[in-house]
């Protein structure tokens, strides 16, 4: 569950609302291909925008339709009280593991993020995944952080934002060296993915693999297989998808795949965040078509 390639769906919306039938999809979708997990509510799944009755369903959903896959959910929000109830809500629906981002207004220091993720694994037994995403939190975790949190029980896995291909080597190097051997190093970056993985990262935390999970399988698997070139290539061959997410954010643009491809409303994402405009749109759907994604 804390290895190889956890999938994270959008959380779509139509009329301001969350689209239950499209986001039901998406995460049957999942449920039937060869990714290893399902995380919803992460960055991609638009969570510090749901309101926490919004939120309950989603989890709800997630889990009705994730059939045999472990089922992630994120439960990051302002307030630790608010965390632990979305922990509440992961444990009634019989989540597997959680994502714990540290969500800011106030810039927060280390020892308020240690003593947020001591307050949550000292609340449940669920394992925990730290969800160090700093281009949406705005908090960039230290290693010695890291080291100090992998120390508290329950926590399962350290998600490390993306690597390039020459640092991620002495990269997982130095987080290895933190952290207790049971505690996994996953990746996320799409675009770095392979390097993260051939370095030896355990886990991929993918936005990709959410809407298109058979490419990322295809990396994830060759990576497994010992095959880190083919991996390489693969992700090569997706480079003009990665320079729509380098130009836009993998959440526009991964909305306007999803919606070109009929799995999302149009416009599925919260406002104030707009999607693409129709020159941008028409772009995707050329590299949709060009890369056979569809």
């Amino acid at each position: 569950m804390f290895t190889a390639l956890s999938a994270f769906p959008l959380t779509p919306l139509r009329n301001d609302a969350v689209d239950e039938a499209s986001f039901s999809a998406l995460v049957n979708r999942l449920a039937d291909s060869d990714v290893d997990s399902i995380a919803v509510l992460g960055s991609t799944g638009s969570y510090a925008y749901l309101s926490p009755e919004e939120r309950r369903r989603v989890v709800q959903l997630a889990a009705a339709n994730a059939g045999a896959k472990p089922l992630i959910v994120g439960v990051g929000a302002l307030r630790t009280s608010e965390v632990l109830v979305n922990v509440r809500c992961a444990e009634d629906a019989a989540a597997a593991g959680i994502l714990l981002a540290p969500v800011s207004y106030q810039r927060l220091t280390e020892d308020d993020v240690l003593g947020l993720f001591r307050d949550v694994t000292a609340a449940t037994d669920l394992p925990v995944i730290v969800y160090d995403n700093p281009g949406t939190t705005h908090f960039t975790f230290s290693t010695a952080l890291y080291g100090r949190i992998a120390e508290l029980p329950g926590i399962a896995s350290i998600k490390i934002p993306p690597v390039s291909a020459a640092a991620a080597p002495s990269r997982v190097e130095e987080v290895r060296a933190v952290v207790p051997e049971h505690v996994t190093i996953g990746i996320s970056g799409d675009a770095a993915a392979a390097h993260g993985l051939n370095a030896g990262c355990d886990a991929w935390y993918s936005a990709v693999a959410g809407t298109l999970p058979e490419p990322a399988v295809r990396i994830m698997r060759a990576v497994a297989k010992g095959r880190p070139d083919d991996a390489a290539a693969e992700l090569a061959r997706l480079s003009p998808l990665w320079e729509l997410f380098a130009e836009h954010g993998s959440v526009r643009v991964i909305a306007a795949v999803a919606e070109h491809l009929g799995l999302v409303p149009q416009a599925c994402l919260p406002l104030p965040v707009r999607g693409l405009d129709a020159g941008d749109r028409l772009r995707v759907a050329g590299v949709v078509e060009e890369l056979a994604l569809a």
